[in-house]
């Protein structure tokens, strides 16, 4: 492994790493975009992109845990946010209507699927933080929606640094893409919801 190319690349893996613990808080952080850079900064350094998917899971673990600590705990902050947004309170409500009742496979789907929507894991630890269920089932489908979520957005990233000779293409293709795949995940989220309520 290259160690001086690694320091030198590591404050952009700094950055995309504190920006996708804070977007749980601020889902408009554009943490994906990030990452792709980190990976695109480190793809030809041997083990980088590994260390930084794993770096990512953990990044997104942490903020699951800190916002359904807070959002447990009744801060006032988070309520705050809640009575401002009735919007965001509706999806709160509709995503712990979903959870009930779903077996366990079911709603480990609904978890992970929830990355992958914009704004989706905010909603989502907001709900659990809400819910009256034990939050430790819950955390480890969190765990494992980081990992999936990670492994997607660090492989789409440095499959494209190796297909594409020129940083930015890599970059403009990656981002488009990600960009796509979360779109068409949310209309298949707004299809299904329309389809459960008729």
């Amino acid at each position: 492994m290259d160690i001086t190319a690694l320091i030198g690349s590591s404050w952009i893996c700094a950055v995309a790493l504190f920006a996708v613990l804070g977007d749980a808080f601020i889902p408009f952080i554009p943490s994906g975009t990030l990452v792709i850079l980190a990976v695109l900064k480190t793809s030809r350094i041997d083990g980088a992109p590994l260390l930084l998917a794993l770096g990512v899971a953990l990044a997104s673990f942490l903020g699951d845990i800190l916002l359904l600590s807070l959002a447990r705990r009744g801060a006032p902050s988070v309520q705050r946010r809640l009575e401002l947004r009735p919007q965001l309170a509706a999806n709160v409500t509709r995503v712990q209507q979903a959870l009930d009742g779903r077996t366990k496979r079911g709603a480990a789907a609904i978890v992970v699927i929830a990355r992958f929507v914009p704004a989706g894991r905010t909603v989502l630890d907001l709900a659990m933080g809400h819910s009256p269920d034990h939050p430790r089932t819950f955390l480890r489908w969190s765990a494992l929606a980081a990992l999936v979520w990670a492994a997607y957005i660090v492989t789409l990233g440095w499959l494209n640094s190796h297909w594409f000779d020129t940083a930015w293409l890599s970059l403009v293709v990656s981002c488009a893409a990600a960009t796509t795949i979360s779109a068409a995940v949310a209309r298949m989220v707004r299809r299904n919801r329309r389809l459960v309520t008729a």
